[in-house]
């Protein structure tokens, strides 16, 4: 193995590790879907379309990650999330 293959596969296990990390969005009870849409696009990011998924499928199947990511970028989006009111968790 070459130097410049060494170097890049050792980058490439820091991207990796950095972005081991995800936010998981649970079901609950008294949120209603508008509500969970309107906070996944205004925390995650996501698109009108994806948030309405995301939230399809936290009510179907109990649970679904939302937004994966380094530590440091989820913290304040999780949180953001829990002001709200959802159930949520950095796993």
């Amino acid at each position: 193995m070459s130097v410049q293959e060494e170097v890049l596969e050792e980058v490439l296990e820091q991207v990796t590790e950095k972005n081991n990390n995800q936010i998981v969005l649970f079901n609950d009870d008294f949120n209603t879907f508008d509500h969970v849409i309107e906070m996944l696009i205004v925390a995650c990011d996501h698109s009108a379309l994806q948030a309405e998924q995301c939230a399809m499928l936290v009510h179907y199947k109990g649970k679904c990650t939302v937004k994966t990511g380094g530590y440091e970028d989820l913290v304040p989006r999780c949180s953001k999330l829990l002001e709200a009111g959802l159930t949520a968790e950095i796993q």
